[in-house]
């Protein structure tokens, strides 16, 4: 599974994922002293949505992004928290020169979408005066874009390293608070073992960090023994899960969830109002459904 590809970006694991990011970034701020937002897996700091996707193998490949943020795009009567994630996306469409037939509050049918940002421009639009990004990323060609992209940025560092190295090396930060993303490609099968160790690292370096790790749901990579692991943490922990097909379903992925050690008050209400929303709106097959809940010992 290989979520560097650009035909991903704005699929519903996007959407999902940064939905849930932003009510994380929003809950950080609620106090007044800064953090660092931490990720990990960075990617490319945006994507034009205009561009065809081209495969190693020469061959074209659709885009996600209609059956993800195309079915929000133009919507009316969502929650806050989902036009809050709708206005980062404006904002970013802005900056980049993208037209724009209504205002940004609006949201109507006739605006342009095209351009996406990645979980660094989520963020990056978010930050206040005294908050800090940093970002991890491992391939050159990635790193180097990110590199350029946020070059005058004064308040976000590109580190072109691993980023379970960079749990190690930037924690804990001089806030002695952090938000952490980890986004991994889920490229190897032992990616769940990684996560495990790097978040065994990072709450070594600062015990209160925010950590949140994406991962998707399918038959290969299956969360549960993940979950467990998790428990030896001794550290509260908070899952949601979004599945846009049922169990029976033939989609190689099925779904994705987000685990949050360390979850802000009350976070668990704000995610779960919003997740319904979710599921109604991006889901594919019968048997769609969300989750979120606290990871508990066996009984």
């Amino acid at each position: 599974m290989n979520y560097r590809h650009h035909y991903h970006a704005g699929n519903y694991a996007d959407v999902f994922k940064h939905v849930l990011l932003l009510q994380l970034i929003r809950a950080m701020q609620r106090k007044e002293k800064g953090f660092l937002c931490l990720d990990t897996h960075a990617g490319r700091g945006g994507y034009d949505l205009s561009v065809p996707s081209v495969l190693p193998d020469g061959k074209s490949r659709a885009p996600e992004h209609p059956a993800g943020i195309g079915r929000l795009w133009g919507a009316t009567g969502l929650p806050p928290a989902l036009n809050d994630y709708l206005a980062l996306v404006r904002r970013f469409n802005d900056r980049n020169g993208a037209p724009s037939f209504a205002k940004a509050s609006e949201g109507t049918a006739g605006e342009e979408l095209k351009f996406y940002p990645g979980s660094p421009w989520i963020a990056k639009l978010l930050l206040r005066p005294q908050d800090r990004l940093a970002l991890c990323e491992l391939r050159p060609d990635d790193a180097e874009a990110l590199d350029f992209e946020f070059a005058r940025e004064s308040r976000v560092t590109v580190q072109g390293i691993d980023g379970y190295i960079g749990l190690k090396a930037l924690l804990p930060p001089p806030e002695k608070r952090a938000l952490v993303l980890i986004d991994p490609p889920f490229e190897t099968k032992k990616e769940f073992a990684d996560i495990a160790r790097g978040l065994r690292d990072a709450l070594k370096r600062l015990p209160g960090a925010v950590c949140a790790v994406w991962y998707p749901i399918t038959e290969r990579a299956r969360p549960e023994d993940f979950h467990h692991a998790l428990l030896e943490l001794a550290t509260p922990v908070l899952f949601a899960e979004l599945n846009i097909a049922g169990e029976n379903s033939e989609l190689r992925m099925k779904g994705c969830g987000l685990l949050i050690l360390n979850p802000p008050w009350q976070i668990d209400r704000e995610i779960r109002a919003v997740l319904p929303v979710l599921r109604d709106r991006l889901r594919i097959e019968p048997g769609a459904c969300t989750a979120c809940d606290w990871l508990v010992p066996d009984k």
